[in-house]
């Protein structure tokens, strides 16, 4: 089980300072969409050029384009790109080929699919190789967590494809971790924290 950090706020130079402090503990560095958003695939080139040997995922949540989107990514760097499950298959299709000719991995956003388990088939079916449940942070303002989805999802696939992200916390984490996922995602709780460094260790401390 592997740790992920969602990096969705400030610029390239802050990212750079959270790498900074974590770089030899995390297990995935998310370079998120509103940071790609704002400085493109720099910020992606500029945490690998950075730090080589971390796995950097790019949040890109790739919806048209997807072959030229993700050529561009892996050449910045990016490790693991990511795709909604909404698309076309045409295009989860394309970013997969792509990410596998260059040897980097794909990761499928089920945000906002209603039928989990079928979609999940067909998105291993297609060559993906992570499959992650996702609470939207608008939706999580109203209660909603992504536990419930997860469950569908880890009876629907092989548990290690599966991933988590949605307000997960320290006081919540192991919730998900009895469920098995093969990478939890935590993004506020791990860089608003007063000590980041042990905020990461503390959950990592978790997923054990």
């Amino acid at each position: 089980m592997r740790l992920q950090i969602a990096m969705d706020a400030g610029n390239t130079a802050d990212l750079l300072a959270v790498a900074d402090q974590i770089h030899d503990v995390i297990d995935i560095f998310e370079v998120g969409t509103p940071v790609i958003m704002l400085d493109g695939s720099h910020a992606v080139r500029a945490i690998k050029d950075a730090y080589p040997d971390m796995c950097v995922l790019a949040d890109a949540k790739i919806m048209d384009g997807g072959a030229l989107e993700c050529r561009y990514l892996v050449e910045a760097g990016a490790d693991i790109v990511t795709v909604l499950a909404v698309s076309d298959n045409a295009t989860i299709s394309d970013v997969i080929g792509v990410a596998h000719e260059a040897g980097r991995e794909v990761m499928v956003d089920l945000m906002n699919v209603a039928d989990i388990p079928a979609r999940s088939r067909e998105l291993v079916a297609l060559g993906a190789d992570y499959i992650a449940v996702h609470t939207a942070f608008d939706v999580q303002a109203q209660g909603r967590t992504p536990l419930g989805d997860l469950t569908e999802l880890v009876g629907a696939i092989e548990p290690a494809r599966a991933a988590v992200a949605g307000g997960v916390k320290q006081a919540t984490v192991a919730s998900y971790v009895a469920l098995d996922p093969g990478i939890v995602i935590a993004g506020a709780a791990l860089y608003n924290a007063p000590d980041i460094r042990q905020a990461v260790i503390d959950m990592k401390g978790e997923l054990r």
